[in-house]
């Protein structure tokens, strides 16, 4: 079909690798923790959305001319890297105002909720800047579709395809599991201020990994 081989295998892994915690899953967790589900849900579909850019990419080969290009590679892996770190110091500002405000006894200003648009869109862009998506595509798809396939663009978008539903499966029930975790925790703000800064210092050090 369209020159894919392996189909089943290529199911198989792509599962085994959306379950594997990285800077999406975090980013999800994060944004179900600080405001619930829906929150989450949002997050999700935005690194989808983030996910099927890069699959149209690699299918008509702008991924590779991307990767080819030195300076236009590492510029996009610094901006990823510092956009994380601005996400996890974030977390850890708005922590350390909750804290702060816990420890003088004053009631905590909550942070503003984020809006649907920009949920959307700052898991976009976390998943649009991640270099290591790119390269994960280029040297992952091609396996799985045979060299002398004469819909090699084809193959790709399918792949892709099938790639983004299964992703975005995943993660929209990690946002509905860490959503509801942030239910029950609603009440015990000292609980609430350690997972944002667990989540958030996971942000700063993925972000330093993503620029070494």
């Amino acid at each position: 079909m369209l020159g894919i081989i392996s189909f089943p295998l290529f199911v198989g892994a792509t599962f085994l690798l959306n379950i594997t915690p990285g800077p999406d899953t975090a980013f999800v967790v994060g944004r179900s923790v600080a405001q619930g589900r829906l929150a989450g849900a949002l997050s999700a579909l935005g690194i989808g959305a983030g996910s099927v850019i890069h699959s149209l990419a690699c299918a008509f080969g702008l991924s590779a001319i991307l990767a080819a290009s030195p300076s236009a590679f590492l510029l996009i892996k610094i901006l990823g890297a510092l956009y994380l770190m601005y996400l996890g110091i974030n977390l850890l500002r708005a922590s350390w105002r909750q804290r702060h405000h816990h420890t003088e006894g004053t009631a905590p200003v909550a942070a503003p909720p984020m809006s649907p648009k920009r949920l959307f869109m700052q898991g976009f862009i976390t998943n649009l800047l991640n270099p290591k998506v790119i390269l994960f595509f280029l040297s992952f798809f091609p396996q799985f579709v045979a060299a002398d396939s004469q819909h090699t663009s084809l193959a790709f978008l399918l792949l892709g395809a099938v790639f983004v539903v299964m992703g975005t499966a995943w993660n929209l029930l990690v946002a509905m599991v860490a959503g509801s975790l942030s239910q029950r925790m609603s009440g015990n703000q000292r609980l609430k201020c350690w997972l944002d800064r667990v989540v958030g210092a996971a942000f700063i050090g993925l972000g330093v990994k993503l620029a070494s």
